[in-house]
């Protein structure tokens, strides 16, 4: 089965397109993957009017999302089960109905099972919204589930 993945970044477009195919939040809010690299991904989110709070901005609930999503699947990229262990954002600027958000996260560290991930949340403009750093931890099993095992065999 690993010789259908060449290299690192084919076996991160099929983690992707496991994982996408399983994960309602991120497609319920419509949010796009625009690039999926390992330890890298860039996810976009257009604000609607059912994402913007009672002064007019985008929820940061909405932004917190996009960035955690960016987040999952580039520490997910190399087929390892990984989640959260802690994340922390800072709101720098509002984002309004109508922006395109796009997140970029790009992986610091990965070291046995931990790694650390900046993710920057940016209007298609360029203005910076929020900073986002999330630490990940590996658990067990893959995302595509055998892949090891198979590896192991051959």
């Amino acid at each position: 089965m690993t010789d259908s993945y060449a290299n690192p970044q084919e076996l991160a477009d099929a983690v992707t397109q496991a994982m996408w195919s399983r994960d309602r939040a991120t497609q319920g809010l419509g949010i796009q993957a625009l690039s999926v690299k390992p330890g890298y991904a860039m996810f976009a989110m257009p604000v609607r009017s059912d994402m913007v709070n009672g002064h007019h901005i985008c929820h940061g609930g909405f932004i917190f999302m996009l960035a955690d999503s960016t987040f999952a699947f580039a520490c997910n990229s190399y087929n390892q089960n990984t989640v959260a262990s802690s994340c922390n954002i800072d709101f720098l600027a509002p984002a309004h109905e109508g922006d395109v958000l796009e997140a970029e996260a790009v992986e610091r560290s990965l070291s046995g099972r931990t790694g650390v991930y900046d993710i920057t949340v940016r209007t298609r403009s360029g203005k910076t919204v929020a900073l986002f750093r999330g630490k990940s931890y590996r658990i067990k099993g893959e995302v595509i589930a055998g892949l090891q095992q198979t590896d192991a065999a051959t």
